[in-house]
């Protein structure tokens, strides 16, 4: 252990192996190698269910949240860095932003991105938070957040965690309510977009919207 913080006060933490990040992190080398012999990867121990992970080499609950806690802590960092100071100008760059969030959830979620009249970002909102299948999206949370932030522009995005970005009937049914409500206050729907962990689905580009 004090040779990894002599090399961390010597390097940086930039230099650490996962195994060195780990033992760290847990404060036990032995965790830390049961781990990574058990997952592989840091990058696979953070998509596990703090069920699983508690139950290898007995880490217990309390060091299996410490875990994901980092790892939510580094996913949102990086979906967050420069995202606020993007200018959207397709599809492309929202799938951007939203998938380092959106692509290794095990339910669905559903965001409205805000934007000015130049379509730069103003705020990324969770709207719903579902099930495996489906997430219930009400119009006027959606429309009191725009009103709020004096956005007159928004973009609906939400993952699918089978893996597959075809839109269902319950997507186009939201679409539609979305679209409907907003545009009674002069909030223009721009695009709905469906993420999954290796596709994507533009409404807009695919005439749908």
């Amino acid at each position: 252990m004090q040779k990894i913080r002599e090399k961390v006060a010597l390097r940086g933490y930039a230099s650490l192996t996962e195994e060195e990040i780990l033992t760290l992190l847990l404060e036990n080398n032995a965790l830390a190698q049961a781990l990574l012999n058990e997952y592989g990867s840091l990058n696979s121990i953070a998509k596990q269910q703090p069920s699983r992970l508690r139950m290898v080499a007995g880490l217990g609950a309390k060091l299996a949240e410490r875990v994901l806690l980092s790892a939510e802590l580094g996913r949102r960092l990086v979906s967050t860095d420069g995202a606020f100071e993007r200018t959207i100008t397709s599809s492309d760059d929202i799938v951007e932003v939203m998938r380092p969030m959106l692509k290794d959830l095990k339910h669905e979620e559903c965001w409205a991105i805000f934007l000015t009249n130049s379509n730069r970002i103003i705020e990324r909102f969770r709207i719903s938070q579902g099930g495996v299948q489906a997430t219930v999206v009400d119009q006027r949370i959606v429309v009191k957040r725009a009103l709020e932030l004096l956005s007159t522009r928004l973009i609906l995005v939400h993952n699918h965690p089978s893996g597959s970005a075809t839109p269902s009937q319950a997507d186009f049914d939201i679409t539609n309510k979305i679209k409907s409500a907003t545009s009674l206050l002069d909030i223009q729907l721009l695009d709905h977009i469906i993420i999954s962990a290796t596709e994507s689905y533009s409404f807009k580009s695919n005439g749908k919207l």
